[in-house]
């Protein structure tokens, strides 16, 4: 076995490929953002469309594209992986969890956590990336409107809101537990990373819940088409 494959299947390593992983989603998530808020651009959805549009034809956006699904999927398999194996370091729970004083619910089950964001992304690709990239719209509608629609529907509102909010505590934890995992974790840098990464946190959770809940109560998106 090469070095490079024994640290890879190693627990520290395992660790590092889900803070690497981690961190390059949460990229993602700023470019994803970016994109949304051009639904408020004042227009009929013609600069969200471009945006889309563009990114569809971007060979780069493309490569990036599959690296981002791959990240996903390694993300989940280390995490599936890493559960597993401290589940069976730890078979039997100790009568009095002192290991968990000071630390939350959701810092101490990021799999769960993880797995209901999972399922409402798998709902979000269904909603718009099938649609849009695998099977042919109408000629007549656009992602903006196929949007507005989507957050015009209560029940996809609430499972938006509710993945966005687990994505929320998902990030507060996992974003200063991947720098601590890649070595950043002196007294000096600590309180940087956790104050950066509550601010990512907090940034993500209050853009992305806006779409539904604005375009739902008819706050925004009325200059655009519906369907």
């Amino acid at each position: 076995m090469t070095p490079i494959k024994q640290y890879l299947l190693s627990s520290i390593g395992k660790k590092t490929i889900m803070a690497c992983t981690g961190l390059f989603l949460c990229v993602f998530l700023l470019e994803h953002i970016y994109g949304n808020i051009l639904l408020y651009a004042g227009d009929d959805g013609s600069a969200f469309n471009e945006y889309s549009h563009s990114a569809c034809h971007n060979i780069i956006i493309r490569i990036v594209e599959i690296f981002l699904f791959a990240a996903i999927i390694a993300h989940v398999l280390q995490a599936i992986i890493i559960t597993r194996e401290n589940a069976k370091a730890r078979p039997v729970k100790y009568a009095v969890p002192t290991s968990h004083a000071g630390s939350s619910w959701f810092s101490r089950n990021m799999g769960i956590t993880g797995s209901i964001i999972f399922f409402f992304i798998s709902i979000h690709l269904y909603n718009f990336f099938l649609p849009y990239r695998i099977t042919a719209m109408p000629d007549n509608v656009t992602l903006a409107m196929l949007t507005k629609a989507a957050f015009q529907n209560p029940v996809y509102v609430c499972i938006y809101v509710v993945g966005v909010t687990f994505l929320f505590f998902h990030l507060l934890h996992g974003f200063r537990s991947a720098f601590h995992t890649l070595g950043a974790n002196n007294k000096k840098y600590t309180p940087l990373w956790k104050a950066t990464g509550t601010g990512f946190a907090l940034l993500m959770w209050i853009g992305f819940i806006s779409f539904p809940i604005l375009f739902y109560f008819n706050l925004a998106g009325n200059n655009i088409p519906s369907i």
